[in-house]
């Protein structure tokens, strides 16, 4: 059997070798392609390997009559349609560890760039000047830095500024106490860190609960005198509110290779001499492109040839017709961990996850693997697969626990997760309703019965007349469109929940309204 693989962005020669010598290929180089070409060509094609250039758009996708599989040779996946993909059955794959150094080492460059006013220096002495007072910098020895999110980049970031004599605190809800100590971090809340940094970077994902995390308030209760860096996404801290920041005072400088917009036109941070500016350069070192397309290269290649699939983001590592027969309980649990993830407080210690039932008469490792990608993508979003999951879980000393029994109860097929951290334990059960129709039927100590999909509100409250009319209400009057509600309670009387699905996002004017309700006790948003 012969393959047809299209680079249409430009990779490495020794990526696109490991490609020309496998003989049942035949590869195409083509980085020229408009959208419009891309969208002809694409059906004479088994493989696409790309960078960020290429749009592997819904329509790209549809035009694919042969399509296996879309390699994206980087960690973003902006340019690709996953959910397009994973419809046709298209595998996606990209590289989360390749440009993990490079990216590291650029925020240390920056802290240190920054410190020391290097670029303005540079400047300054090219223009026949020789102002050394003017440059009086900072050391970074003794400092403490406040990381916020400590995956393969943060840590590596820590191990850099430990080195440097600095102490280091961090943020991250999916890093157990115990790992932290391990090397050598102090775990803190996000109030705490900003109180008491030095410095602070981030190393987040961009998502609709990290947009403008740093913003006014944040910046109010920081240090005066603190530097801030974002070498992670454009949009995590607010540029508008650090240029404020910074021109009062406040922030004594600023080190950006990510912006809102990209170039950076209508920034002011542009025009402030004390922020120091790179065109997002964290993954542009030899090693880290030649990496990351060897990555993806080898990786297409074993899929194509039947070899098994690494860093895949769409589909774990079953055989295509079992996954047909799984895929409603593997996309139950993923939802589960996704679930559980924006449900716990404090940081995960221990996931036990117990199997009931008939899925004994399958392979559970995928459902595992599945779960785990499920509770560390809020945080992680595409440095997590179905393959690294429990891998990364074990890096951030997570203990997950598996265990199993034929014993059957009030379902045929039952997946229990339970989730342990520092502050509390969370207990999540889901079943198929009809082999097909996903359902969450336990939450804690209250039996549910709700569908995980889309944008869930579970409010825990008192057990008295009057509560759910009131939620609804309050709906109906800000136009949000229920479609369908859950309720549960321990005893007549006692405490109660309801799960709220809805057709929309909930503005945090209508959050803080049902919050402040009387007999409601705390609220959950939960979006899938």
């Amino acid at each position: 059997m012969s393959f047809k693989v299209l680079i249409s962005d430009a990779l490495s020669k020794e990526a696109v070798e490991i490609l020309e010598k496998v003989k049942e290929f035949k590869v195409d180089v083509n980085t020229k392609l408009t959208p419009e070409e891309l969208k002809k060509v694409i059906k004479d094609y088994d493989a696409l390997l790309v960078r960020s250039a290429t749009k592997v758009t819904k329509d790209v996708i549809n035009a694919a009559a042969k399509l296996k599989i879309v390699g994206r040779a980087g960690v973003g996946l902006d340019n690709v349609d996953v959910g397009a993909a994973s419809k046709k059955g298209i595998i996606v794959v990209n590289t989360p560890a390749g440009n993990t150094i490079s990216t590291a080492e650029h925020t240390f460059s920056m802290i240190l760039a920054l410190s020391r006013n290097i670029p303005q220096a540079d400047q300054s002495v090219k223009k026949g000047e020789w102002e050394r007072k003017k440059f009086m910098g900072v050391e970074i020895y003794g400092k403490t830095l406040g990381i916020v999110g400590l995956g393969r980049i943060g840590t590596e970031v820590a191990r850099r500024a430990l080195s440097f004599g600095m102490k280091v605190a961090a943020y991250d809800p999916f890093l157990s106490a115990d790992k932290a100590k391990e090397l050598g971090i102090e775990l803190v809340d996000l109030n705490t860190l900003y109180k008491t940094a030095d410095y602070i970077t981030v190393h987040t994902p961009l998502t609709d609960e990290t947009k403008h995390m740093i913003s006014d308030k944040q910046f109010g209760m920081m240090k005066k005198g603190v530097r801030v860096i974002n070498c992670a996404r454009g949009g995590i801290i607010d540029e508008v509110a650090l240029a404020a920041a910074i021109e009062s005072g406040k922030v004594a400088g600023a080190a950006f290779d990510v912006f809102e917009e990209e170039p950076p036109k209508n920034s002011k941070l542009v025009t402030l001499g004390k922020v120091v500016l790179t065109p997002h350069l964290g993954a542009s070192t030899e090693e880290a492109q030649m990496n990351v397309a060897i990555d993806v290269a080898n990786t297409v290649r074993d899929v194509l040839l039947g070899c098994g699939v690494r860093n895949a983001v769409n589909v774990p590592c079953v055989d295509p017709e079992m996954y047909k027969v799984l895929e409603p309980y593997l996309k139950l649990a993923e939802n589960m961990g996704a679930i559980q993830a924006q449900l716990v407080d404090g940081h995960i210690k221990k996931v036990k996850i117990k199997y009931v039932g008939e899925l004994l008469k399958y392979d559970l490792s995928p459902f595992t693997a599945t779960i785990m990608k499920g509770m560390l993508k809020p945080i992680l979003q595409d440095t997590v697969n179905f393959v690294n999951s429990l891998v990364i879980a074990k890096e951030r000393g997570i203990t997950v626990v598996e265990s199993k029994t034929a014993e059957v109860q009030d379902f045929a097929s039952l997946i229990l997760v339970e989730v342990e951290t520092d502050k509390m334990t969370s207990l999540l059960c889901g079943t198929l309703f009809t082999k097909v129709d996903p359902r969450i039927v336990r939450i804690n100590e209250f039996y549910v019965d709700c569908v995980p999909e889309g944008t869930m509100l579970m409010v825990f409250n008192k057990d008295v007349p009057g509560i759910i009319g009131h939620i609804g209400t309050i709906f109906g009057r800000n136009s949000i469109n229920v479609a369908s509600v859950s309720f549960g309670r321990d005893e007549k009387g006692g405490k109660a929940i309801s799960v709220w699905n809805v057709d929309s996002d909930i503005p945090k004017k209508v959050l803080d309204e049902i919050k402040s309700s009387k007999n409601v006790q705390e609220l959950k948003l939960v979006k899938l």
